[in-house]
């Protein structure tokens, strides 16, 4: 009876020692006396106890580890970095996870060598650039280090899934001066846009006053031509008249002098009524009479024989207005 307690006791061990469940997202590695044997898949399995032995579980799933490091530029500036890595192994393939189980003793030391390759490679790139290009090459760095570490990764069994710089930042000296540097190129954008402003409106001023001067030059030639054109009529209508009435005065057999004199006196009270208080001096002699008489005599016969078109002006009149 204790032989048969004995038998099913040394049963369920050597059960228990077959059974091996491996959970999901990681595989199991079986070594027979110290050698590679085969790989356990998620789920319910089973090993010859005693003989196999689980080597190592190694997780299929992605995982990530944050990064401190400082670079020195080309120009001696120094760079810190702070940067998250996602990495997993490459699949689920034998060899790949031979790869990982057997590249490094233990997992800290592929992840020893994992974080000195990446900083080595951004180290590399920063030393090349200058302090003031590190900003704005980003993700050249993340393509750089990328580039670099994938065929290294894959012969481990790894993959670099992704790879982001979170944080750059430079000394606090370093970082002032570039505050400066900024400011003083804003100041100076600043001056230059309000430069800019300020040709733009007094240019546009200067067009609105040459383009008023020209529309009012316009207007005045405009003007002018007008009233050139006015007196022209009235001279003409003048003449007409003038004609006109010599021709009846002709036919009735009448003195045409009498037209001049009557548009002397016609002058003399124009003159008299649109004063406006100045004084006109006029010779009201016999004598001063005869002569402007002769005078608008003089002009009426010089307009008949030479310009019947032509305008008859009135007689100087001795004086002043």
């Amino acid at each position: 009876m204790n032989f048969l307690l004995l038998l099913l006791g040394l049963a369920l061990v050597v059960v228990y020692l077959s059974v091996v469940i491996v959970q999901q997202g990681t595989v199991a590695v079986i070594t027979v006396f110290g050698k590679y044997a085969r790989v356990l898949r998620p789920g319910l399995n089973f090993k010859i106890p005693f003989i196999e032995v689980i080597y190592r579980r190694i997780s299929i799933q992605n995982r990530s580890v944050e990064l401190a490091f400082q670079a020195i530029t080309a120009d001696q500036a120094n760079v810190n970095f702070k940067a998250m890595l996602v990495y997993s192994v490459l699949n689920q393939e034998e060899e790949t996870v031979k790869n990982v189980a057997f590249k490094f003793i233990d997992e800290s030391s592929f992840m020893q060598a994992l974080i000195r390759t990446i900083e080595g490679s951004i180290r590399s790139f920063v030393a090349t650039k200058r302090q003031s290009e590190i900003l704005a090459l980003r993700s050249e760095i993340i393509e750089h280090v990328k580039a670099q570490l994938d065929t290294l990764l894959e012969s481990w069994g790894y993959h670099l899934t992704d790879l982001q710089l979170n944080d750059i930042a430079f000394d606090e000296v370093i970082m002032r001066s570039m505050a400066q540097v900024v400011a003083s190129s804003n100041l100076k954008a600043a001056a230059e846009n309000e430069g800019q402003a300020l040709l733009i409106t007094k240019t546009k001023a200067a067009e609105a006053e040459g383009n008023a001067i020209q529309i009012s030059a316009e207007a005045e030639k405009t003007a002018s031509q007008l009233r050139g054109q006015g007196v022209a009529l009235f001279r003409e209508e003048v003449a007409k008249g003038m004609a006109e009435s010599a021709k009846v005065m002709t036919e009735a057999k009448l003195d045409a002098s009498l037209i001049l004199f009557s548009i002397w006196t016609e002058a003399i009270k124009h003159f008299a009524e649109n004063g406006k208080g100045n004084v006109i001096f006029l010779d009201g002699s016999t004598e001063g009479m005869d002569k402007t008489m002769k005078q608008l005599l003089a002009v009426e016969k010089m307009n008949t024989n030479g310009d019947s078109g032509g305008i008859i002006t009135p007689p100087s009149v001795p004086g002043r207005r």
